[in-house]
């Protein structure tokens, strides 16, 4: 009899910790699912926020930007991408630049604003640019000949590529002032199309006195891949080589695409005639 009682006391016992070893890890699963799905919605709900907010920055176009345009249709004509090089102080040489295209009768940001150089001592005062001031020019000008080491890259601008023989030209003094010329040059001085630091790897043509060319009033103004961060140019745009390419493959001639340099104060002033 107390042997039967002990062994169904034992029995009773054991059946009580199995329940609570089951309550325990019924409420241990609980738990984790639980976790487990609070930290999924985190994770979701930052990305849907994430995700808002990039396209709300994608698709926002800056004040200034809206009243450029609409100050300056009759120049920007029938061109439905621009970029704009601008910043807030005459004599920094850094800037950001704004891609900005056209479709479906409304202007919209294509790739977030990014960072680069101009010319060491900023930008030059609207028709104020000359030759060695190490200034960049303002207002708005064509994009022309994309330019590289290789024999082409991805873009559907006019293409050409810079060779040892390649030269542009800035004696203000020879009849091949601000042109890029084929062989040794007659010229005092010239500038290699193929440079040893890498510059001119990729790079686009800014159309800036070049028709008419004027002398003395400034050459060789180019978009191209920068030689470091933070560095300043003598006078053209540059910026990391990964937004080159992406500019350069973006890039469409029958887009007529122009782009606007200057402060943002200088570039108010302008006014389509």
């Amino acid at each position: 009899m107390d042997i039967r009682l002990q062994a169904e006391t034992s029995a009773g016992m054991e059946d009580h910790l199995f329940d609570r070893r089951q309550r325990l890890n019924h409420f241990r699963v609980k738990t984790i699912l639980f976790s487990l799905v609070t930290i999924v919605f985190v994770i979701s709900a930052s990305s849907s926020m994430d995700s808002a907010n990039g396209n709300e920055a994608k698709s926002a176009i800056r004040s200034f930007l809206r009243e450029f345009i609409t100050r300056n249709a009759t120049t920007i004509g029938n061109s439905t991408q621009l970029i704009f090089v601008t910043n807030r102080d005459a004599s920094s040489f850094s800037v950001g630049i704004d891609f900005l295209e056209k479709n479906g009768g409304l202007w919209k940001i294509v790739f977030p604003r990014v960072n680069a150089t101009i010319g060491e001592k900023g930008f030059a005062s609207l028709n104020k640019k000359k030759e060695g001031d190490r200034r960049s020019p303002t207002g708005i000008f064509r994009l022309g000949t994309a330019f590289g080491y290789g024999p082409s890259v991805a873009t559907k601008m006019p293409y050409r590529q810079a060779t040892e023989e390649d030269f542009w030209v800035d004696d203000v003094d020879s009849e091949d002032y601000n042109k890029w010329v084929r062989g040794p040059p007659k010229a005092a001085s010239a500038e290699k199309m193929k440079r040893e630091d890498g510059l001119y790897k990729y790079g686009i043509v800014i159309e800036y006195n070049t028709d008419p060319v004027i002398k003395g009033r400034g050459s060789a103004i180019f978009l191209h891949r920068w030689g470091g961060r933070g560095r300043p140019t003598l006078g053209c745009v540059a910026t990391p080589e990964g937004n080159v390419l992406r500019l350069l493959e973006w890039l469409d001639p029958a887009k007529k695409p122009l782009i606007i340099l200057g402060t943002e104060a200088e570039l108010r002033t302008l006014r389509s005639q």
